[in-house]
């Protein structure tokens, strides 16, 4: 097991490892790193930890220094200097009719380089705005095209869940998700009930994949012929938390049907044990889909 102490860059970022050395670190605490960009100020999320060797990209490197009054004095300018600098770069592109969207922007530790972050339906031809903020700011300018998900973890807002995005709050990284995933949970495919901000499939649907994936196996299909302690019937709903089914038990004789919940472990059924194909992604879906 290597020790490591883990750093982000920006709050609700993803966590870099790097070599603690013989500092003590507290959570939050700022520190110096260098990485491949430069010299860098980070913020310090795990003050200890041990992770397998086999997971790290080695060597680690080491921490440089505990921040000083200095450094953070320094890291706090960096900061308030970029709503002034979105604004100018906002009308230069608009000056050259630029179809691009500027998202964010950060300057470098050393004041060296200032990056600036858009999204654009297509490529974008940028040579000469890039030259003319390199004048305005007298530094390398770096632009650097993201998408839509990238653009709503770097800007937040509220889901529709009530809470913050959870890919700007509480997702370091993005996590693949899928349709079938919604359909395993039992929700409605709708548009609008499983997408988030940027369009897209809402990232929360992986968090409890797992469960519903295996409690899917143990369940029978909606529409399967099952037998129950009062008969045969057919699959009508499922509850995949309470493991129970929703069953239509016909009585042909009286010409009525009725309705009744059984616990999975009173159902004979046959399980399917081959996988499913996969199936066509309907038209109304794929907007939604990465």
């Amino acid at each position: 097991m290597a020790k490591i102490t883990g750093v982000t860059f920006k709050d609700g970022g993803k966590v870099y490892y790097f070599s603690p050395g013989k500092d003590r670190y507290k959570e939050g605490m700022g520190v110096i790193v260098e990485t491949t960009r430069g010299v860098e100020y980070a913020t310090v999320v795990i003050p200890f930890g041990e992770v397998p060797e086999e997971k790290l990209v080695s060597p680690l490197k080491p921490i440089m220094r505990i921040a000083t009054a200095k450094d953070r004095e320094t890291h706090r300018k960096n900061l308030e200097k970029k709503d002034g600098a979105l604004k100018t770069v906002a009308e230069k592109i608009r000056n050259h009719n630029l179809d691009m969207k500027l998202i964010d922007c950060e300057f470098t530790f050393d004041g060296a380089k200032a990056i600036f972050y858009y999204t654009a339906p297509q490529r974008v031809d940028f040579r000469e705005l890039v030259k003319e903020l390199s004048q305005v700011f007298k530094m390398r300018i770096e632009l650097r095209q993201v998408g839509i998900r990238d653009e709503i973890k770097m800007k937040g807002g509220l889901s529709p869940c009530g809470r913050e995005c959870c890919c700007s709050s509480c997702m370091p990284e993005f996590k693949k998700v899928s349709i079938k995933m919604a359909k395993s949970q039992g929700l409605s495919l709708n548009p609008g009930k499983i997408s988030g901000l940027c369009g897209r499939l809402m990232c929360c649907l992986s968090y409890e994949n797992e469960y519903y994936a295996e409690a899917c196996k143990k369940m029978p299909k909606m529409g399967a012929e099952v037998t129950t302690p009062d008969g045969k019937g057919t699959v009508v709903n499922l509850n995949m938390l309470k493991m129970e089914v929703r069953v239509r038990i016909d009585d042909k004789e009286k010409d009525i049907f009725t309705y009744h919940d059984y616990p999975v472990s009173q159902l004979k059924f046959k399980i399917t044990q081959k996988p499913e194909a996969e199936e066509e992604v309907p038209a109304e879906l794929k907007d939604i889909l990465d």
